[in-house]
């Protein structure tokens, strides 16, 4: 009998198949009594739920006078309560297998917990107490103050820190989003009085919202959640105050000088939009064919191709007032001024000819799929529904994405680029030794130079 001969392997990569469709859970909106809004989603993939009490204030609510003290006021806030010591948190969470974090961002900060959904009404009660009964024990304030100064001596030699810092400074002046963190001076000043005057301002029923996803009857947590909240005393917070970013003209180099360093930091960007700006879609996916992916033309370019560094990357920051957009690299001394040109290049290339339909189709893709992993996890869900909330965006801004993102134009994402790639006017931020690089900066406009501690030196 003749021995069978085996098919041919075909080479060719076998194409993806479908998108599948999202099975969105249903959501639940309510109003406790205390005047908390809840949204409540049933996910009953595991026996777990996921809580995010999230507050409207963050740290640009203190930048003016306290930089970074809302911070330190969710870091303190975990360690005891009128009737909780911070051993005995640690303990009745170990007791319940559960997580908890608090937290402070730009605009925002969070009491998050989650474990098993039979221990639900316990896990609500503990959040209840540390949103309204937190302390701020002596101890662990000049505990967590003395790990702040350290954090603070640190970030000082990083140069990534040291190039954000610049950067936000720069674009933002005087606005509270210039400032990314305190000084040393400025950490030695806090007080535990003004973190326990921050929680009584800002943790409030009437500038939070409470995000529940998990394994429970939406019916039956609203009524844990109802009596964990009783009572607690709505307040507003106090009015954002903010000024005006300064107007910036034609492009601008801020070294930052480290001596000795082999390596450069560079990050450039301009002011761009708010997360709730209609033109927050094309952007980002501009963003993603530029510079947002692994397969972006910033990859292929300057580290593919050109090998100055390992993961370039441009980002899109959305913040709830304004916002900005960066692209960042580090690179050894000597191709500073090499890798600055072909961002540049590949910046304008964006904003001068329209992206071919087959590079669109492939960022549609990856957007889409990636926006899906988001999603799988409890984590993940209640993390894009606190972006929903947070920003005030449209109520079913998720379930419409991917539908949104597929629909976009070749020409819609070069409107996009043209309007917020502001190339002409990009601010250049470099980090490393002014002996090295000082002189491929200057070629790309009038330097001013600053060192590790913020303090300008004057022009190069």
């Amino acid at each position: 009998m003749a021995a069978e001969v085996a098919a041919p392997i075909s080479p060719a990569t076998p194409r993806l198949g479908p998108e599948r469709p999202v099975v969105w859970p249903a959501r639940h909106a309510a109003t406790l009594s205390c005047g908390l809004p809840v949204v409540l989603v049933e996910l009953h993939n595991i026996p777990k739920l996921t809580v995010q009490l999230l507050f409207r204030s963050g740290d640009a609510a203190t930048a003016e006078a306290n930089p970074g003290l809302a911070d330190m006021t969710a870091t303190v806030v975990r360690t005891g309560t009128a009737t909780r010591s911070g051993r005995q948190i640690d303990e009745q969470l170990r007791r319940l297998g559960a997580d908890l974090s608090t937290s402070a961002g730009t605009d925002s900060s969070a009491i998050a917990v989650s474990g098993l959904t039979e221990f639900s009404s316990d896990l609500l009660a503990l959040v209840s107490d540390l949103a309204r009964n937190a302390n701020f024990p002596a101890e662990e304030f000049e505990r967590e103050r003395r790990n702040a100064l350290e954090a603070v001596r640190i970030e000082r030699t990083t140069p990534g820190f040291l190039a954000g810092e610049r950067l936000r400074r720069v674009l933002f002046g005087a606005h509270p989003y210039g400032v990314v963190a305190p000084s040393e001076a400025q950490v030695e000043a806090y007080r535990r009085e003004q973190l326990a005057e921050f929680y009584a301002s800002h943790y409030s029923p009437g500038n939070a919202v409470l995000l529940a996803v998990g394994d429970f009857s939406a019916q039956a947590l609203l009524a844990q959640l109802e009596e964990a909240f009783r009572g607690w005393s709505a307040s507003s917070a106090p009015e954002f105050r903010e000024q005006d970013p300064p107007k910036l003209r034609g492009r601008r180099v801020h070294l930052v000088h480290l001596p000795g360093t082999v390596q450069t930091q560079i990050l450039t960007g301009n002011r761009a939009i708010p997360r709730k700006h209609p033109d927050w879609l094309p952007l980002a996916l501009a963003n993603s064919i530029f510079g947002g992916a692994f397969h972006s033309r910033l990859v292929a370019n300057i580290r593919e191709q050109k090998g100055y560094t390992y993961s370039p990357r441009s980002t899109a920051h959305g913040m709830r007032r304004l916002g900005f957009f960066s692209i960042s690299a580090a690179v050894r001394n000597d191709v500073v001024a090499a890798t600055l040109t072909e961002i540049f290049y590949e910046l304008d290339r964006m904003r001068a000819l329209a992206v071919s339909a087959e590079e669109l189709a492939d960022a549609q893709a990856y957007m889409s799929g990636v926006f899906s992993l988001g999603l799988a996890t409890q984590d993940g869900l209640a993390g894009q529904l606190a972006g929903v909330y947070l920003h005030n965006l449209s109520e079913y801004s998720l379930e419409t994405y991917r539908e949104k993102i597929r629909a976009l134009t070749a020409e819609e994402v070069l409107a996009a680029a043209r309007s917020h790639f502001d190339s002409a006017n990009a601010q250049i931020v470099v980090v490393g030794d002014e002996a090295q690089i000082g002189a491929q900066a200057a070629l790309f406009g009038e330097v001013q130079v600053y060192d590790a501690q913020g303090n300008l030196r004057g022009p190069a």
